[in-house]
């Protein structure tokens, strides 16, 4: 496969998880919002922002940070390099690029989403989740359509990105929760806080997984536990470096060498399997996250590197 095949895959999965992403992010902000007391449902689209890594760019636009404005930047934005429109107008330019690589259902779930996205305009919550819940079944669509792929150079490469992509969303998202979201005055462990627990595990589909594993109330530590290492959910960050790990291998086989990023995404992975959370939090949640990004975007270069992607 030609290096620029395999950039294009593997950009491919990234834009279309961060696009899903991004609409379940805006999808569990809008409930919160509609939910909380108003400094709360403020401070649920400031980490909005945050998340998405928006924050600089929707302020150098100038505009108020309302609810409107803030759906619509990362929504329709084309200005925003990560608002879904973006992501989509990338993710169908690269398939349109690599056609032949692709299924003819992985092709139709991207082109269908890009073609909602294009005809969309901005409107009030009740518009915002309509188009972000069509979002996220097209991208289902494509879920499944990969799936159903041959396991081939294509389905790793664009599985790889996908993976990558995932955990750098997941440590962003608990990063901002655990540092910024909570409201000054308001009490650690009280309803607000638990509320923006339930929010951030709805914003990757983990309620009921939460139940399931613990029997509790949301809990800051817990939550931290199932969505850092417990292997059982896959949006984690250790099922993220297992999967990885599984990609970089496949890879190798058919290709007949490994290089820096299989070892690095071994280390990663080694280092996950070997931690637990209360030694997380005693180093600090937000120092371990913020290493732990900037140990994905190393991972992600290497990857480039490796497969000559530039």
């Amino acid at each position: 496969m030609l290096a620029r095949t395999a950039a294009a895959l593997y950009w491919i999965g990234r834009y279309v998880e961060r696009a899903e992403f991004t609409s379940r992010l805006l999808e569990a902000t809008i409930r919160f919002d509609a939910l909380s007391s108003r400094p709360a449902g403020e401070a649920a689209w400031d980490s909005a922002l945050a998340v998405a890594a928006a924050d600089y760019g929707f302020d150098r636009t100038g505009a108020d940070r309302t609810p409107t404005n803030v759906s619509h930047y990362l929504t329709l934005d084309p200005a925003n390099p990560g608002s879904i429109r973006s992501c989509l107008d990338a993710a169908r330019s690269n398939a349109k690029s690599v056609r032949t690589a692709l299924s003819r259902d992985a092709w139709e779930a991207i082109n269908r989403a890009w073609l909602g996205i294009r005809q969309a305009s901005s409107g009030g919550n009740y518009a915002t989740l309509a188009l972000v819940e069509s979002l996220r079944a097209e991208s289902r669509g494509f879920e499944g359509a990969l799936h159903r792929m041959l396991r081939n150079e294509a389905y790793f490469f664009l599985s790889l990105g996908a993976a990558i992509e995932r955990a750098d969303n997941t440590a962003r998202l608990i990063d901002v929760k655990y540092h910024l979201l909570l409201p000054e005055g308001e009490e650690v462990g009280g309803a607000v806080d638990r509320d923006q627990w339930t929010t951030i595990l709805h914003t990757v589909s983990a309620n009921t997984a939460y139940r399931w594993l613990y029997r509790d109330q949301p809990k800051p530590w817990r939550v931290a536990d199932l969505l850092i290492l417990r292997r059982e959910m896959p949006r984690s960050l250790l099922a993220s470096a297992d999967e990885v790990v599984m990609l970089l291998n496949a890879l190798a086989k058919l290709r007949g060498l490994q290089g820096e990023a299989d070892r690095a995404a071994r280390a990663r992975q080694a280092t996950l399997a070997n931690s637990t959370i209360s030694a997380i939090f005693a180093g600090g949640l937000h120092e371990w996250l913020g290493a732990y990004i900037v140990g994905n975007a190393r991972i992600d270069q290497l990857i480039n590197i490796q497969f000559r992607f530039a």
